[in-house]
Parts: structure tokens; C-alpha cells; sequence
């Protein structure tokens, strides 16, 4: 039997792309799924594509920046399934593109917010409720390649992916000694809309310009790039295949590996280039004092 099996998972983002993958997947293990998502006409959607798959799901509306109705949608997993096992932050934005003159705040705080905060907030509100049953349990934040490494012309979504891998990194140390997994997908090209994120944009974030979207080369580049992706059904089935693993980085895309593989080899010269400074000779062999 699946370990899955009989368990409740709650999705943020939930009402299509990589979300609803996601949920279909976990379904398949017999799991229950709380689908959650902004797009209420989308949540009922996929409410009803899952529910024909034999799969028991509740839906709830979530703007995943507001703390306040992440405490809903887990008061309503609880009333309706008892208990929360897994929590997938996979709720996000692609934000303004552009160079960095070009960028407003308002741009930066809406892909902050959702992006970054969104996944704070889940996991604030949903890991008390895996810590109270005491069975363990998934934290699944989804990040993406620009997490991994700098994108140009993409500095607050690359920025936002970057700290939910380090917040992956530092929250699977917390976590361990509960029996509580976490893993972060990070996804390159998807077949998804994240390229037409503006669709939901809540009013606060609109630009006070008429431009608030920059249209370049660059973002037409990325969304053909986008349609051009994997099947997003495959990247469901992969996260479940690397939970079963027990993988933290889940990455789709073994293609990707030589971009890795070059970065690593900087940061590694970088340490190199430190340990023959003469000024900082005092700590080259200095013990390290880890938490």
C-alpha cells in the first residue's frame, strides 16, 4: 500500500498547472486533496476533474499573501478530513520582467508576497497541524531553475525562487527530528500559464503606469520557451517518485545538470581563490562551529 494512502495533502495554487498535476498524482495514491487557489472559477474546474477520478477533494478560495486565509483553509482540512499531512506551497507568480531601472515596487512586493510569503505563511499554519498528530509527515515548496541560479531580466521572481530553496534547505534541519520531509521542486519549462500570472493580480499590485507589464523580446522568448516545456502531468508523478525517495531537490529537467555543474565549479574556485588570500590565512583550517 501506498504510504500516501488515506492521508490529506493541501495545495496551494491548486486549481491548475503544476498544482492540480500535483493533486491528480497524489490522488492516484488515495490520498485526500485540499485544493486552494485564488481563481475560484478554475478551483471548481479541477474540483470536479478530480472528483471524477474517484479522488476526495475539498476546495477552498485562497489568496496565499493573506496569513488569515491560510488559517481558514486549514481549519476546513481539518473539519472535513481530521488531519493534515502534507503541505504543497506550489501558489506563484512570474512577476514583472524587465531590466533593473524598469522595475516598480509594487511589481517586486505582489511577486514577494506570493511568491516568498505565500510559502512562509502554508508552512506557518499547516506544520502545527502535522506536528499535532504526531505521524510525520511533507512539506513540498515549489521553486523552479531560476531558484538554482540568476535569470537577467527576472530579479524578483529569480530572487523569490532562491530564497524558497534556502528556506527548503533550512526548514528540512528544523523539521527532521518530527518526522516532517521537505523537498522543493524546482521545475525549469512547464507546459503552465505562469507566463500570464497577470490575470490574477490583486489591485494593490497594479502599476500606476500603463506599462505594467514590460513586453520584450526577453518575455516573449520565455513564454514560447514555457509552451514549448515538458507535459505537466509528468512533474505530479515526479514529485510523487522523489518523495518516495526522500528527495530535497526535485528536479525535472536532468538537462540542466552542466548549468549546476558550472556554477558549482565557480563557487568551489571562489573558496579556492579565499583560502590564498594572505588575508585570511588566520581561518583557513579554523573549526567550524554548525548549529
Amino acid at each position: 500500500m501506498s504510504q500516501f494512502a488515506g492521508k490529506t495533502a493541501v495545495i496551494s495554487g491548486g486549481a491548475e498547472g503544476i498544482g492540480l498535476s500535483i493533486a491528480k498524482a497524489l490522488g492516484a495514491q488515495k490520498m485526500n486533496i485540499v485544493l486552494a487557489d485564488i481563481d475560484q472559477t478554475n478551483l471548481q474546474k479541477a474540483r470536479l476533474e478530480l472528483e471524477e477520478e474517484g479522488i476526495s477533494v475539498l476546495t477552498v478560495a485562497l489568496d496565499v499573501a493573506e496569513e488569515t486565509q491560510w488559517q481558514i483553509v486549514g481549519e476546513q482540512a481539518i473539519a472535513r478530513f481530521g488531519k493534515v499531512h502534507m503541505v504543497v506551497n506550489n501558489a506563484g507568480v512570474g512577476g514583472d520582467s524587465g531590466s533593473i531601472e524598469s522595475q516598480e515596487t509594487k511589481g517586486w512586493q505582489w511577486a514577494l508576497n506570493v511568491n516568498l510569503m505565500g510559502v512562509v505563511y502554508g508552512a506557518k499554519v499547516m506544520v502545527p497541524l502535522i506536528k499535532r498528530h504526531g505521524e510525520g509527515g511533507w512539506v513540498v515548496n515549489v521553486a523552479s531553475m531560476a531558484g538554482m541560479g540568476g535569470v537577467p531580466y527576472s530579479g524578483a521572481y529569480t530572487a523569490t525562487k532562491a530564497a524558497v530553496v534556502a528556506l527548503s534547505e533550512s526548514w528540512a534541519g528544523e523539521l527532521k527530528s518530527k518526522g516532517i520531509n521537505v523537498s522543493v521542486l524546482c521545475p525549469a519549462f512547464v507546459q503552465t500559464r505562469i507566463y500570464d500570472s497577470e490575470r490574477n493580480r490583486p489591485v494593490q499590485y497594479q502599476s500606476d503606469t500603463a506599462n505594467a507589464v514590460i513586453e520584450s523580446s526577453f518575455s516573449n522568448k520565455t513564454k514560447k520557451m514555457v509552451e514549448n516545456g515538458i507535459e505537466v502531468s509528468i512533474v505530479g508523478k515526479r514529485v510523487v517518485e522523489a518523495l518516495n525517495n526522500n528527495e530535497l531537490y526535485i528536479f525535472t529537467h536532468p538537462n540542466y545538470r552542466f548549468v549546476m555543474q558550472n556554477r558549482s565549479a565557480q563557487i568551489d574556485k571562489a573558496f579556492q581563490n579565499a583560502s590564498e588570500s594572505p588575508l585570511l590565512q588566520h581561518i583557513v583550517n579554523q573549526k567550524l562551529d554548525m548549529l
